[in-house]
């Protein structure tokens, strides 16, 4: 059997057999991480949470994800993925959980940095391993497929989480709060995915039992092609050159203002919709509709980039249609009107996602591909925290939404230019 036909059928089992579970992994990180903004209908009256409590407990997850992401990549790199990426689950899903039992604003803060700390190292992690697998011209595909759990996320958690508000025979079953069973039932998931990790993630093709030994040599062989082919445009290969390196920062920067729109309508959504005059059912359903169709949008450019290979374009055009799919949610009151703009800026702001996520190994090799992976989605993060934040001192001092969405818009403008910055400074055959 050739060499081709044997790589040909090795990556069809490695998709079958790890991409649903990545997905799936990831998922569950989206959906413990963003419950919080349906539970806050609820929660936040409560506790007495003001917006800007709140926004603060968004944002402390924040804080811990970006301490930690770095080490985390940097202990997968040392000890495997499946060793390190299974208590890292289970601890999300406890730290998840454990949320439950937040009984004021100290608490708040204290589990949700716990439970960034925790999640820290699943996307860098996810990436990393998915260089061991598929070569660059399979990955915007397969990145497209694990990135379908951000708006998944929103539209399975969204009405699941809504669902659950909305049981009557929870509020007040065992002297809990609906939103303190929302925090425990989908937590548990997370715990069970972590132990299923040692059976289901081998650490390399050499390990994968359901590979044959011509098959996972093949692969192996091929990716470490790959590895050894020089490039000029190679910007480093250690784990600190990766950290440092020019278009790392750029990218990281461009990440930044991605996340600040995303994280800043997934936290604020469902109390925008739920301003509609809906139920929290109700609300679920219509906050899942921007993200229902950012799936389409994610799947469609994730294949046209890996046909075209036109990395940068595919990131600029999206983000900035995302950013005026903002400026737009901000400037109107109409609920139809409102949907449609926000689901222009899920569109954009997550169908840019795969090509970004092909950009960093086109720059690096080795260990600085770990780190690279890591500083771009720490520095990413940090607009996690700012954007819910602009949201709630904009809602707190104004009364309204709208100037905060329009913020968040200008914000996501400035991924296109630091992405077109880098197409220049650091030009690659095909952008």
């Amino acid at each position: 059997m050739s060499t081709e036909i044997l790589v040909s059928t090795a990556l069809a089992k490695v998709t079958r057999r790890l991409v649903p579970f990545m997905s799936l992994l990831f998922l569950l990180s989206f959906i413990d991480r963003s419950n919080v903004s349906f539970a806050a209908l609820q929660m936040n009256k409560d506790l007495g949470f003001t917006p800007t409590v709140y926004a603060w407990g968004v944002g402390f997850f924040f804080f811990g994800y970006v301490l930690f992401e770095v080490p985390s990549n940097m202990i997968l790199e040392k000890i495997g993925a499946r060793r390190w990426i299974a208590p890292i689950v289970v601890a999300w899903g406890l730290a998840s959980m454990a949320l439950a039992w937040a009984d004021g604003a100290n608490t708040f803060f204290t589990l949700r940095f716990l439970l960034g700390l925790a999640e820290a190292g699943i996307l860098p992690g996810l990436l990393l391993y998915m260089t061991y697998w598929f070569p660059k011209a399979r990955r915007g595909r397969m990145t497209a497929l694990i990135m379908l759990a951000i708006p998944m996320s929103i539209v399975i958690g969204g009405p699941l989480s809504g669902l659950i508000m909305g049981i009557p025979a929870l509020e007040g079953a065992w002297g809990m709060k609906s939103w303190q069973w929302l925090f425990l039932i989908e937590g548990i998931p997370a715990v069970l995915a972590g132990f299923a990790v040692y059976a289901v993630m081998p650490d390399r093709p050499a390990d994968a039992k359901w590979l044959e030994p011509a098959e996972a040599a093949a692969l192996q062989e091929m990716l470490d092609a790959e590895e050894r082919a020089p490039s000029s445009h190679v910007h480093g290969t250690s784990l600190i050159e990766g950290l440092i390196s020019p278009p790392v920062l750029l990218l990281s920067f461009a990440y930044f203002g991605a996340l600040l729109g995303g994280f800043g309508i997934i936290f604020w959504v469902p109390q925008i919709v739920k301003a509609f005059g809906l139920s929290n059912f109700e609300t679920g359903l219509v906050a899942a509709i921007p993200y229902a169709c950012s799936v389409v949008a994610m799947v469609v450019l994730g294949r046209i980039g890996d046909a075209t290979g036109k990395r940068v374009a595919l990131v600029i055009g999206p983000i900035l249609a995302g950013a005026l799919g903002l400026v737009i949610a901000g400037l109107t009151t109409q609920p139809v009107l409102s949907i449609a703009a926000l689901s222009l800026a899920a569109c954009g702001i997550y169908g840019m996602l795969p090509s970004f996520w092909t950009l960093p190994p086109t720059y690096l090799k080795g260990s600085a591909v770990a780190g690279g992976f890591a500083m771009i989605n720490s520095i990413g993060a940090l607009g996690g925290f700012v954007g819910p934040y602009i949201i709630a001192w904009v809602k707190e001092t104004t009364g309204t939404f709208g100037p905060g969405l329009m913020l968040l818009g200008l914000g996501a403008a400035t991924t296109a230019a630091f992405v077109f910055l880098l197409s220049r400074l650091h030009p690659r055959q095909t952008v």
